[in-house]
């Protein structure tokens, strides 16, 4: 017995290490379900063009697979647009559940699924108007050994960009934090709470309050009051109708929410405005008491709705801020969003240095005034429209 199973040990080695190249076939074969839960629709990002999306993998084969290499295709050209192999590959390519122990992320076992998280770059203007996808793959019986196998598929098509909203806050510096690749960022983290899987916080951003030396609170500061924006006015980015509120729910302790929370308190005390397109906006965390909307109310853009605060799952003031398909906080799909104006001041180098001092400047020949584009990761920037008591605190 032992000597059997160090010998597939050793052959499964085999498989998964590094072959010489080999053998390319399209037979017909059982292997992935691919799938676009979501069609992308392009977004501006300092100068470039964006499509945020996910291909689900589904092993429906009675082997192991091991994904190779992901071409993403213009559906109407054939065109390969970019192709992810090997780190890059692995990268992006995540489990929907923890994973067993000796368990690994690139190769699916039958009936495992994986979600490839994908930030396609583009020219300015040149999404297609459809996409498909292409997968190589490896498997245990290949014959002859070495063979990878292909399958074709998940064609989605790509939507139109939407209009560019207003400003969600005044003033600044703010932070714009958010990470593609974090592994429980708001980017990757699924739910299947009404019925189907969605990713309602696929673009969302946090908006964290920094003054002139990059710090989120006077030093010494320990309660979610005394963040420098704690209170600030939250602001309607279009002209809409309030389909959902919540106010009710305390500031969380210096030590942050409990360890377990309710799912459905996890967004604190909450708007969702439902815009004449049909888009729906989340504001989370407000101030507790601090909601001035109510249920069926119209607002008009720039309207006051509510006040920053870290209520919910939060461990910090902040505004947590995403656009989605639907009303529902965790059954609707996240969408792309785009604010009218803004000024870039700097960047963070790395999360770690969010509150630890200053950001770091522009890069020469980066223009300070964006326009209709989404903030990058990690930028501080200010808002127009600033009052002077509402201006950042000086460093002190």
């Amino acid at each position: 017995m032992r000597r059997f199973a160090c010998s597939t040990i050793m052959a499964l080695a085999c498989l998964w290490a590094p072959q010489p190249p080999a053998h390319a076939s399209d037979a017909l074969r059982e292997s992935f379900e691919l799938r676009v839960p979501a069609a992308p629709a392009p977004v501006p990002v300092e100068g470039r063009e964006l499509l945020v999306y996910e291909l689900h993998l589904t092993n429906f084969s009675r082997q192991p697979l091991r994904p190779q290499a992901v071409d993403v295709i213009d559906a109407e050209s054939g065109a390969v647009l970019s192709t992810l192999a090997e780190a890059r590959l692995d990268a992006r390519l995540a489990p929907v559940t923890p994973l067993a122990a000796g368990e690994e992320a690139a190769t699916l076992a039958p009936g495992a699924r994986r979600v490839l998280y994908l930030e396609l770059e583009l020219a300015p203007a040149a999404a297609p108007p459809a996409l498909r996808h292409r997968v190589a793959y490896a498997v245990a019986d290949a014959d002859p050994p070495g063979t990878t196998f292909r399958v074709e598929g998940a064609e989605t098509p790509v939507l139109a960009a939407a209009a560019a909203f207003g400003p969600p806050l005044r003033g600044g510096p703010w932070a714009a934090v958010y990470g593609p690749e974090w592994e429980r960022g708001h980017r990757r983290v699924l739910y299947a709470a009404d019925g189907r899987a969605t990713l309602p916080g696929r673009l969302a951003i946090d908006w964290l309050r920094l003054d002139e030396a990059g710090r989120l609170a006077p030093d010494g500061a320990t309660a979610p009051q005394q963040a420098w924006g704690y209170g600030e006015d939250v602001l309607a980015v279009a002209a809409g109708t309030v389909v959902a509120t919540r106010n009710d729910v305390p500031e969380a302790g210096p030590d942050g929410p409990p360890a377990k929370r309710a799912l459905a308190d996890a967004a604190g005390n909450h708007v969702v405005l439902r815009l004449d397109d049909g888009r729906h906006v989340f504001y989370e965390h407000l101030a507790p008491g601090s909601v001035r909307v109510v249920p069926g109310e119209r607002v008009a853009a720039g309207a006051v709705i509510g006040a920053l605060g870290s209520t919910g799952d939060s461990r910090r003031a902040h505004l947590h801020f995403h656009v989605a398909d639907g009303p529902s906080p965790l059954g609707a799909e996240g969408l792309p969003f785009a604010l009218t104006r803004f000024e870039l001041l700097g960047r963070l180098p790395e999360i770690a240095a969010l509150g630890a001092g200053r950001w770091q400047p522009l890069e020469p020949g980066v223009a300070a005034l964006r326009e209709g584009e989404r903030p990058a990761p990690n930028v501080v920037l200010e808002f127009p429209s600033a009052t002077p008591e509402r201006r950042a605190p000086a460093a002190r």
